[in-house]
C-alpha cells in the first residue's frame, strides 16, 4: 500500500470544510444558502465580472456558477447585464441588499481567520500567507493545462 507523504493537503481541506460550516450556520440566519456567500464576495469585489472569469476566479465549473447566479439573481442579490462588448457574456453586478451584507460577510470572514491564526505570531501570520500563495501559484499552472479536460493530466 502507498504510503501518504503528508497529511497536509488533508488537514488544509479540513480546515476549509470547517471554515465553511461555521459560515453557513452563520450565512443561513441572512437567508444565503450554502456556499453562496463565496460568489457573493467576488461579485461585490469585482462589480461587473462576467460568470466565464467568475468560474476561472473560483476555480469552478460554468454550471456551478450559472446556479449560484440563478439563485442570487433570484434572493435580489445580484442583477445581470449582457455585455455591451461581447453579447454571449452575462455582467454580474452586486445590489444594494448584496453590498448592505457585504462588510457582514467580511466580518465574519475576518473571524474566522482570527480564529485560525490566534496562537501565531505577526512574523508566523505573514510566512503563512507567503508559503501558501507560493502553494497556490505551483498549482496554477498545472490548473491552467487540466481545466476543461476530460481526464487528468500527468504531472511531470
Amino acid at each position: 500500500m502507498t504510503k501518504l507523504h503528508n497529511d497536509l493537503l488533508r488537514d488544509i481541506g479540513t480546515l476549509a470544510r470547517t471554515i465553511h460550516y461555521l459560515h453557513d450556520l452563520h450565512f443561513k440566519e441572512l437567508a444565503l444558502q450554502r456556499g453562496q456567500f463565496i460568489f457573493l464576495t467576488r461579485i461585490c469585489e469585482n462589480t461587473g465580472i462576467n460568470q466565464n472569469d467568475l468560474s476561472l476566479l473560483l476555480k469552478v465549473d460554468k454550471s456551478t456558477t450559472a446556479k449560484a447566479v440563478q439563485k442570487l439573481t433570484a434572493a435580489g442579490y445580484i442583477n445581470r447585464q449582457r455585455s455591451s462588448e461581447d453579447q454571449r457574456h452575462w455582467q454580474l453586478f452586486p445590489t444594494e441588499k448584496a453590498l448592505l451584507l457585504y462588510d457582514q460577510i467580511i466580518t465574519e470572514e475576518n473571524t474566522s481567520l482570527q480564529l485560525c491564526l490566534q496562537n501565531f505570531t505577526a512574523s508566523e501570520r505573514k510566512e503563512l500567507n507567503r508559503l501558501f500563495k507560493k502553494m497556490c501559484a505551483n498549482l496554477e499552472t498545472h490548473w491552467q493545462k487540466t481545466k476543461g479536460q476530460k481526464q487528468r493530466i500527468e504531472v511531470q
